[in-house]
Protein backbone atom coordinates (compact mmCIF):
# COMPACT_ATOMS: atom_id res chain seq x y z
CA UNK A 1 0.00 0.00 0.00
CA UNK A 2 1.18 3.29 -1.04
CA UNK A 3 2.18 5.46 2.27
CA UNK A 4 1.81 9.25 1.32
CA UNK A 5 2.47 12.33 3.57
CA UNK A 6 -1.39 12.89 3.76
CA UNK A 7 -4.03 10.30 3.64
CA UNK A 8 -6.39 12.36 1.37
CA UNK A 9 -5.03 11.65 -1.83
CA UNK A 10 -5.74 10.13 -5.23
CA UNK A 11 -3.64 7.88 -7.90
CA UNK A 12 -4.55 8.83 -11.51
CA UNK A 13 -1.97 6.39 -12.58
CA UNK A 14 -2.22 4.31 -15.97
CA UNK A 15 0.24 1.79 -17.84
CA UNK A 16 1.86 4.70 -19.71
CA UNK A 17 2.39 6.31 -17.00
CA UNK A 18 1.85 7.80 -13.29
CA UNK A 19 0.45 11.10 -11.64
CA UNK A 20 -1.03 11.63 -8.17
CA UNK A 21 -3.61 14.41 -6.83
CA UNK A 22 -2.99 15.64 -3.37
CA UNK A 23 -5.78 17.09 -1.69
CA UNK A 24 -6.40 20.05 1.36
CA UNK A 25 -8.34 18.56 4.39
CA UNK A 26 -10.38 21.44 4.83
CA UNK A 27 -11.82 22.85 1.20
CA UNK A 28 -10.81 20.16 -0.68
CA UNK A 29 -8.67 21.47 -3.16
CA UNK A 30 -5.82 19.39 -5.04
CA UNK A 31 -2.83 19.31 -6.81
CA UNK A 32 -2.02 17.63 -9.22
CA UNK A 33 1.99 16.48 -10.19
CA UNK A 34 3.54 16.07 -13.42
CA UNK A 35 3.18 13.26 -15.43
CA UNK A 36 5.99 10.89 -15.17
CA UNK A 37 5.54 7.97 -18.57
CA UNK A 38 6.29 4.62 -17.58
CA UNK A 39 9.53 3.04 -19.28
CA UNK A 40 8.27 -0.46 -19.05
CA UNK A 41 5.64 0.74 -21.33
CA UNK A 42 7.56 2.59 -23.25
CA UNK A 43 9.35 -0.53 -24.45
CA UNK A 44 6.28 -2.54 -24.14
CA UNK A 45 4.87 -0.52 -27.02
CA UNK A 46 7.44 1.10 -29.00
CA UNK A 47 5.98 4.17 -28.69
CA UNK A 48 7.92 7.03 -26.83
CA UNK A 49 6.23 9.72 -25.22
CA UNK A 50 2.85 8.02 -25.58
CA UNK A 51 0.28 9.61 -22.86
CA UNK A 52 1.74 12.70 -22.25
CA UNK A 53 -1.06 13.89 -23.53
CA UNK A 54 -2.33 13.13 -19.65
CA UNK A 55 -0.51 16.39 -17.98
CA UNK A 56 3.54 16.91 -18.15
CA UNK A 57 3.42 19.52 -15.40
CA UNK A 58 1.83 19.35 -11.91
CA UNK A 59 -1.26 22.06 -11.15
CA UNK A 60 -3.20 23.19 -8.46
CA UNK A 61 -7.14 22.57 -9.19
CA UNK A 62 -10.51 23.48 -6.78
CA UNK A 63 -12.76 20.75 -5.97
CA UNK A 64 -12.51 17.02 -5.71
CA UNK A 65 -15.08 14.25 -6.67
CA UNK A 66 -15.74 12.45 -3.36
CA UNK A 67 -14.84 13.28 -0.13
CA UNK A 68 -12.14 13.29 2.39
CA UNK A 69 -12.92 9.77 3.43
CA UNK A 70 -13.64 8.19 -0.04
CA UNK A 71 -10.25 10.29 -1.35
CA UNK A 72 -8.24 8.27 1.33
CA UNK A 73 -9.26 5.29 0.03
CA UNK A 74 -8.92 5.19 -3.51
CA UNK A 75 -5.37 5.60 -2.08
CA UNK A 76 -5.37 2.32 -0.50
CA UNK A 77 -7.40 -0.97 -1.11
CA UNK A 78 -9.03 0.09 -4.52
CA UNK A 79 -5.46 0.69 -5.65
CA UNK A 80 -4.42 -2.81 -4.72
CA UNK A 81 -6.81 -3.89 -6.75
CA UNK A 82 -6.72 -1.88 -9.97
CA UNK A 83 -3.30 -2.33 -10.46
CA UNK A 84 -3.18 -6.03 -9.89
CA UNK A 85 -1.51 -7.98 -12.58
CA UNK A 86 1.28 -5.19 -13.29
CA UNK A 87 5.06 -6.43 -14.03
CA UNK A 88 6.82 -6.04 -10.98
CA UNK A 89 9.04 -3.30 -13.23
CA UNK A 90 5.92 -1.17 -13.42
CA UNK A 91 5.44 -1.78 -9.31
CA UNK A 92 9.29 -0.58 -8.62
CA UNK A 93 8.23 2.56 -11.21
CA UNK A 94 5.32 3.32 -9.53
CA UNK A 95 6.29 3.66 -6.44
CA UNK A 96 9.48 5.39 -7.10
CA UNK A 97 6.89 8.13 -9.21
CA UNK A 98 4.86 8.22 -6.25
CA UNK A 99 7.65 9.68 -4.03
CA UNK A 100 8.51 12.00 -6.30
CA UNK A 101 5.20 12.93 -6.82
CA UNK A 102 4.98 13.43 -3.22
CA UNK A 103 8.27 15.32 -2.82
CA UNK A 104 6.74 17.92 -5.51
CA UNK A 105 3.28 18.45 -4.02
CA UNK A 106 4.57 18.98 -0.27
CA UNK A 107 5.98 22.53 -0.96
CA UNK A 108 2.15 23.22 -1.67
CA UNK A 109 0.33 22.01 1.64
CA UNK A 110 1.09 22.93 4.92
CA UNK A 111 0.72 20.67 8.24
CA UNK A 112 -0.92 22.67 11.26
CA UNK A 113 0.79 21.91 14.19
CA UNK A 114 -2.25 21.65 16.03
CA UNK A 115 -4.70 19.32 13.97
CA UNK A 116 -2.10 17.53 12.21
CA UNK A 117 -4.32 18.67 8.85
CA UNK A 118 -2.25 18.99 5.36
CA UNK A 119 -4.08 22.42 4.05
CA UNK A 120 -3.27 24.66 0.70
CA UNK A 121 -1.98 28.04 1.27
CA UNK A 122 -5.81 29.47 0.89
CA UNK A 123 -6.38 27.35 4.17
CA UNK A 124 -3.26 28.57 6.19
CA UNK A 125 -3.14 31.20 8.63
CA UNK A 126 0.19 32.63 7.93
CA UNK A 127 0.55 35.01 10.80
CA UNK A 128 -0.65 32.30 13.64
CA UNK A 129 1.11 29.52 12.07
CA UNK A 130 -1.99 27.19 12.13
CA UNK A 131 -4.62 26.14 9.60
CA UNK A 132 -7.80 28.28 9.25
CA UNK A 133 -10.11 25.67 10.97
CA UNK A 134 -7.62 26.06 14.58
CA UNK A 135 -7.35 30.05 14.00
CA UNK A 136 -9.46 31.82 11.51
CA UNK A 137 -8.54 35.03 10.23
CA UNK A 138 -9.54 37.89 12.40
CA UNK A 139 -10.96 40.01 9.74
CA UNK A 140 -12.80 37.08 7.71
CA UNK A 141 -13.95 35.37 10.96
CA UNK A 142 -15.54 39.41 12.13
CA UNK A 143 -17.17 39.56 9.47
CA UNK A 144 -19.01 36.64 8.98
CA UNK A 145 -19.69 37.05 13.06
CA UNK A 146 -21.14 40.11 11.83
CA UNK A 147 -23.05 38.97 8.87
CA UNK A 148 -24.25 36.26 11.29
CA UNK A 149 -25.85 38.74 14.05
CA UNK A 150 -27.42 40.93 11.32
CA UNK A 151 -29.15 37.24 9.66
CA UNK A 152 -30.61 36.70 13.34
CA UNK A 153 -31.87 40.20 13.87
CA UNK A 154 -33.62 40.44 10.72
CA UNK A 155 -35.39 36.78 11.25
CA UNK A 156 -36.41 38.10 14.90
CA UNK A 157 -37.85 41.16 13.86
CA UNK A 158 -39.09 39.36 10.63
CA UNK A 159 -40.99 37.24 12.88
CA UNK A 160 -42.73 40.28 15.37
CA UNK A 161 -43.63 42.11 12.94
CA UNK A 162 -46.88 42.50 11.41
CA UNK A 163 -47.46 42.57 7.91
CA UNK A 164 -51.33 42.25 7.63
CA UNK A 165 -54.05 42.79 9.36
CA UNK A 166 -57.18 41.11 7.67
CA UNK A 167 -59.57 38.62 8.97
CA UNK A 168 -58.87 35.05 8.12
CA UNK A 169 -62.20 33.28 7.30
CA UNK A 170 -63.68 30.19 5.57
CA UNK A 171 -67.61 30.46 4.63
CA UNK A 172 -69.36 27.83 3.38
CA UNK A 173 -73.06 28.66 2.66
CA UNK A 174 -74.94 24.83 3.26
CA UNK A 175 -78.41 24.38 1.16
CA UNK A 176 -81.67 24.18 3.50
CA UNK A 177 -83.37 21.72 1.17
CA UNK A 178 -80.73 19.41 0.21
CA UNK A 179 -77.73 19.96 3.31
CA UNK A 180 -75.08 20.09 0.77
CA UNK A 181 -72.49 22.68 0.11
CA UNK A 182 -74.62 25.11 -2.28
CA UNK A 183 -71.81 27.45 -3.80
CA UNK A 184 -71.73 30.87 -4.62
CA UNK A 185 -74.44 31.15 -7.00
CA UNK A 186 -77.98 32.10 -6.30
CA UNK A 187 -78.91 28.90 -6.86
CA UNK A 188 -77.76 25.45 -4.92
CA UNK A 189 -75.52 23.33 -7.18
CA UNK A 190 -77.41 20.13 -6.23
CA UNK A 191 -80.62 20.45 -6.23
CA UNK A 192 -81.05 24.15 -7.50
CA UNK A 193 -83.06 25.96 -4.58
CA UNK A 194 -82.95 29.56 -4.58
CA UNK A 195 -80.65 30.82 -2.20
CA UNK A 196 -81.45 34.34 -2.39
CA UNK A 197 -82.25 35.98 1.39
CA UNK A 198 -84.71 37.99 2.27
CA UNK A 199 -84.60 40.99 5.06
CA UNK A 200 -86.19 40.53 8.60
CA UNK A 201 -89.10 43.65 8.30
CA UNK A 202 -88.18 44.43 11.93
CA UNK A 203 -84.09 44.38 12.27
CA UNK A 204 -83.28 44.15 8.32
CA UNK A 205 -80.66 41.19 8.98
CA UNK A 206 -80.56 38.55 6.01
CA UNK A 207 -82.26 34.94 6.33
CA UNK A 208 -82.50 32.49 4.12
CA UNK A 209 -85.86 31.96 2.49
CA UNK A 210 -86.88 28.89 3.95
CA UNK A 211 -86.44 30.39 8.23
CA UNK A 212 -89.82 31.00 10.15
CA UNK A 213 -87.87 32.99 12.01
CA UNK A 214 -85.14 35.67 12.07
CA UNK A 215 -82.06 34.52 13.38
CA UNK A 216 -80.59 38.26 14.96
CA UNK A 217 -84.12 39.62 16.53
CA UNK A 218 -86.28 36.60 16.69
CA UNK A 219 -89.36 38.18 14.73
CA UNK A 220 -91.80 35.14 13.02
CA UNK A 221 -91.38 35.94 9.47
CA UNK A 222 -93.77 33.91 8.25
CA UNK A 223 -96.52 36.63 10.24
CA UNK A 224 -94.59 39.28 8.79
CA UNK A 225 -95.20 38.25 5.45
CA UNK A 226 -98.34 38.26 4.96
CA UNK A 227 -100.03 41.53 4.62
CA UNK A 228 -102.38 43.09 6.43
CA UNK A 229 -106.11 43.26 5.79
CA UNK A 230 -107.56 45.78 3.38
CA UNK A 231 -110.14 47.97 5.46
CA UNK A 232 -113.40 46.28 4.56
CA UNK A 233 -112.30 42.72 4.24
CA UNK A 234 -114.28 40.32 5.91
CA UNK A 235 -111.37 38.00 7.70
CA UNK A 236 -114.34 34.78 7.24
CA UNK A 237 -115.12 34.73 3.69
CA UNK A 238 -112.36 37.36 2.44
CA UNK A 239 -115.06 39.64 0.48
CA UNK A 240 -114.56 43.27 0.08
CA UNK A 241 -116.52 45.60 1.71
CA UNK A 242 -117.04 49.31 1.65
CA UNK A 243 -115.25 50.93 4.47
CA UNK A 244 -117.25 51.96 7.42
CA UNK A 245 -119.37 49.07 6.74
CA UNK A 246 -119.70 47.24 9.98
CA UNK A 247 -121.42 43.61 8.84
CA UNK A 248 -119.97 41.86 5.56
CA UNK A 249 -122.18 41.76 2.46
CA UNK A 250 -121.19 38.41 1.27
CA UNK A 251 -121.37 36.38 4.65
CA UNK A 252 -122.84 38.76 7.74
CA UNK A 253 -120.11 38.24 9.58
CA UNK A 254 -119.39 41.33 12.04
CA UNK A 255 -116.19 43.18 10.73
Amino acid sequence: MLKSFTRNFEDNSTDAGFQFTFYCDICSDGYKSSFIESETYKKKSGLKGLGQGIGIVGSLFGGVAGSVGNAAQRGGSVLSERFDGKSPEWQKEHERAFEMAQNESRQHFHRCPSCNKYVCDACWNEDEGLCTDCAPRQEIYAAKTRAGAMKRNIDSAGETATVWQGTIESKTTICPVCGKPAGNGKFCNNCGTSMELKACPNCGAKNALTVRFCNNCGTNLAEAAVPAPKPGTCLSCGAENSPGTKFCGECGTKL
